[in-house]
C-alpha cells in the first residue's frame, strides 16, 4: 500500500454503509460486521492515523486501498 494511506472516520463509515456491512451496535463507536469480519468506527471527524487505517483495511475489511477508494 502507498505510504499516503489516509482517510477520515466519516469516509470509513460511508464505505461500510454503502458496501453491505451491518451496523449491529452503536455505543461508544459504530460497530459493524459482515461475513464473519468485524470492525468499529469512531464518532470522531478527523483523520484515521495511517498505520491504523492500513491495519483496518488489511485485517478487518480485507480490501486494498484502491478498492476502498473506488467504492467509498
Amino acid at each position: 500500500m502507498p505510504s499516503r494511506c489516509m482517510a477520515k472516520w466519516a469516509e470509513l463509515k460511508r464505505y461500510l454503509d454503502k458496501n453491505g456491512w451491518d451496523n449491529y451496535r452503536t455505543t461508544d463507536h459504530y460497530y459493524y460486521r459482515k461475513d464473519g469480519y468485524r470492525t468499529k468506527v469512531s464518532f470522531g471527524s478527523g483523520e484515521i492515523p495511517p498505520p491504523v487505517f492500513r491495519k483496518i483495511l488489511k485485517d478487518q475489511l480485507r480490501i486494498t486501498l484502491e478498492e476502498f477508494n473506488n467504492f467509498k
